[in-house]
């Protein structure tokens, strides 16, 4: 046995490192196999031969084989391996999960999906410099047809029908490689003049082609969008690739129409998880093959593979959509700026709030700002905000007299209007005014929502319905009570105070089909909406020109959380929701109900002051010794019992401190839902001033746990959050 005969497969199971198989023909790394693993065969991918001197270690009789190379592809590309490496690396996560999420679905099995590569064959270096011998005839036929140029699949096969076999052989050997067709001359859709503060963005960002973060720091309607697309159009000019991270699937759907009106002759990738799996599949491949020009995706595509990546795009960069919460927890504007460094090629972050993470690099000078201050429309200026104080104010279904005489106002001058809350559902809860009973969820720590039309109460954290009760479970009661409202609510009373207007209502239950958020645009674009009822799914992105209204209810409940993150997230959402109003001809007013109007928050949003308010809130987390001051972890836990995860996360607590240089180790405490879908909830937190002291407790942490978890059954799951974003 040699070096070639033994090869490492990361496979997509809960445990660490890869596992060692024997091989009969040398496989390269990257390469997609089907594997025995226990007593199943699984998809597995190569991802290193063993040296030498390693194999002599391993008992060869007790390794398994190789079954076979799936067909159809060449090894995945190394690019794609380092980064997904890089992942697991940073987020403590196992490699071979790390790589499956990675790949798109139809990838995992252990199988050759249909259509996956239609270019056609060519020879490698490696394959043009010797000749198969002459005994295999095959062989030596389909080597000399390829002398004279690429093959496809069809015109390999008529030379010999063991084509399809030998050419698979040869991609995994890495004798044969797959070729593009020529590319398409870049056309170019009529493009707006731009700005001065645009022109010098865009001459900054030229000026510096290598690697270095960006931040376009630009308020809303100042026309960041332009400034992606002209700078995109100069590396499709270059033939170099773009991948454009956008945080959410709502967001698509108008930047695609900008980008296929601005590039009509490149081939637009969409990659986001409302796409079929086959669909999907196809743009992953199409983009890794380098016929895709242009990827646009939600936090996923960070993964896609582009071989002639020349630009990264992280639009709305603060969202926290970018932040995946269960599995594989990473970042995607992070690892974005991880695969620009190593690329050698800039990555453009854009916001009109950015994170104070984001903020906290450009005052570190590792990220650079270029900055928007004006809206870009000839006419448009920031809209007007107005605090309505409702401390003594009679409201009506939540709305106030000023918000509902400003809605009558826009109705008359046939504008739009934005009725802004974020919450879904008819009313938050439903309460007994005999004995205070309110609907709770049996399995969470929260509340059950009236969805009045569905006559249900549901839990928006697991799931759970049940209808809404007749009377009172505690003391029989008739007289129980929706409290609150919730955007099913407020559209059923502006239907009813408002009989001449027509409402649309955007929410995560309306917008759940495929399609849906094209109808939105259809209706609003067609002047058939005079009021949209929303949440945060309308906060961000989105540009309605006759939207001249913003009414904001019901965001005090911001200021109270116990998160440490709540202020500056609903600063974000306010300013982000606010920028929506006046974006063209039409003046844009803001109307925000609160109870609090001499709250900082709200006087910073008034005067439109983000990096004054920024300012301030770094400061306190400096202060406080929260991130970005610090680099932090979370180790959780959840169990029927919180006893039991509480158990387990205090002995691990014990174990690591011994090892925790430089590192401060709290807890454990339950997390703010203490319970979630019927299992309690409590972390640990780890932290420290430096990101490598705090990685190289981290690095200690598997082997400890994994021994810990064993002692407590299966009832225990335990997780790893680097950078957590969520409590």
């Amino acid at each position: 046995m040699n070096g070639s005969d033994l090869v490492q497969v990361a496979i997509d199971v809960p445990l660490s490192g890869t596992f060692s198989y024997l091989t009969q023909s040398a496989v390269m790394p990257g390469a997609r196999v089907r594997v025995p693993f226990g007593n199943r065969l699984v998809c597995g991918v190569v991802v290193t031969p063993i040296p030498g001197e390693g194999v002599e270690a391993l008992d060869a009789s007790k390794l398994k084989r190789i079954e076979m190379v799936l067909d159809g592809l060449p090894p995945l590309p190394d690019e794609f391996l380092q980064l997904v490496r890089f992942a697991s690396s940073y987020y403590h996560h196992p490699l071979g999960q790390t790589l499956f999420t990675a790949l798109p679905t139809g990838l995992r099995d252990p199988k050759n999906p249909s259509r996956l590569d239609k270019r056609p064959f060519a020879l490698s270096a490696g394959g043009l410099a010797e000749a198969p011998p002459a005994r295999q005839k095959a062989r030596l036929a389909l080597w000399q047809a390829m002398q004279d140029g690429p093959l496809t699949l069809e015109a390999a096969k008529a030379v010999t029908p063991q084509a399809g076999k030998l050419l698979s052989a040869w991609l995994a050997e890495g004798l044969a490689e797959r070729v593009s067709p020529e590319p398409v001359p870049l056309r170019l859709g009529d493009a707006p003049e731009l700005k001065d503060e645009q022109a010098q963005a865009l001459a900054a960002l030229r000026a510096q082609p290598g690697f270095q973060p960006w931040l376009l720091h630009g308020v809303t309607g100042s026309g960041k969008t332009e400034v992606y697309l002209q700078l995109i159009a100069d590396h499709l000019a270059a033939r170099r690739q773009a991948l454009v991270l956008v945080p959410e699937i709502n967001l698509t759907p108008q930047l695609i129409d900008r980008f296929a009106s601005r590039f009509p002759a490149s081939r637009i990738v969409v990659q986001h998880s409302h796409l079929a799996d086959g669909e999907r599949m196809h743009g992953w491949l199409d983009a890794w093959h380098g016929e895709a020009d242009v990827v646009i995706g939600t936090r996923l595509s960070v993964f896609t593979p582009l071989p002639r990546l020349g630009l990264i795009v992280v639009d709305e960069e603060h969202d926290g959509s970018f932040k995946q919460q269960d599995g594989l927890r990473y970042h995607a504007r992070d690892l974005a700026i991880w695969r620009a460094r190593r690329a050698g090629i800039p990555v453009l972050l854009g916001s009109a709030t950015p994170s104070l993470e984001t903020v906290a690099n450009v005052e570190a000078g590792r990220y650079r700002k270029l900055a928007l201050n004006r809206r870009a429309h000839g006419s448009a200026r920031l809209p007007d905000v107005r605090l309505v104080d409702t401390r003594r104010k009679k409201l009506a279904e939540g709305l106030s007299e000023p918000v509902l005489e400003a809605l009558k106002a826009r109705l008359a001058r046939q504008e739009m209007s934005l009725v802004f809350i974020n919450r879904r559902g008819f009313a938050p809860v439903v309460a007994c005014t005999a004995c205070g009973w309110t609907s709770g969820c049996p399995h969470c720590s929260a509340k059950l929502v009236v969805h009045l039309m569905e006559r249900k109460l549901r839990c928006h954290h697991c799931g759970w319905e049940e209808p809404v009760p007749r009377a009172c479970p505690d003391c029989g009661d008739p007289d129980i009570k929706p409290l609150g409202e919730g955007t099913q609510r407020l559209e059923s009373a502006l239907q009813r105070m408002l009989p001449e207007a027509r409402v649309l209502r955007i929410d995560r239950d309306t917008t759940s089909r495929k399609d849906a958020w094209d109808e939105v645009y259809r209706k609003v674009h067609a002047g058939e909406v005079d009021i949209l009822v929303g949440t945060q799914m309308l906060a961000k992105g989105h540009d309605f020109g006759t939207l001249s209204l913003v009414a904001v209810l019901g965001a005090d409940g911001g200021l109270y959380s116990a998160d440490f993150r709540a202020s500056e997230r609903l600063f974000s959402q306010l300013m982000q929701v606010a920028g929506r109003a006046g974006r063209a001809e039409a003046a844009g007013e803001v109307l925000v109900q609160t109870q609090w109007p001499d709250h900082p928050l709200y006087h910073a949003l008034v005067a439109h002051d983000f990096d004054g308010y920024a300012a301030s809130l770094l400061d306190e987390r400096r202060q406080a010794g929260f991130p970005p001051g610090v680099f932090q972890a979370l180790l959780r836990a959840d169990c029927p019992e919180l006893a039991q995860a509480t158990a387990f996360l205090r002995q691990a607590r014990d174990l690591l401190e011994p090892l925790a240089e430089g590192v401060l180790i709290s807890g454990p405490a339950p997390a703010l839902m203490a319970r979630l879908a019927q299992r309690e909830r409590a972390q640990l937190v780890l932290e420290s001033p430096q990101r490598g002291a705090l990685h190289r407790l981290l690095d200690q942490l598997q082997p400890v746990l994994d021994g810990l978890a064993k002692s407590h059954g299966r009832a225990l799951r335990w997780s790893l959050d680097v950078d957590p974003q969520d409590w």
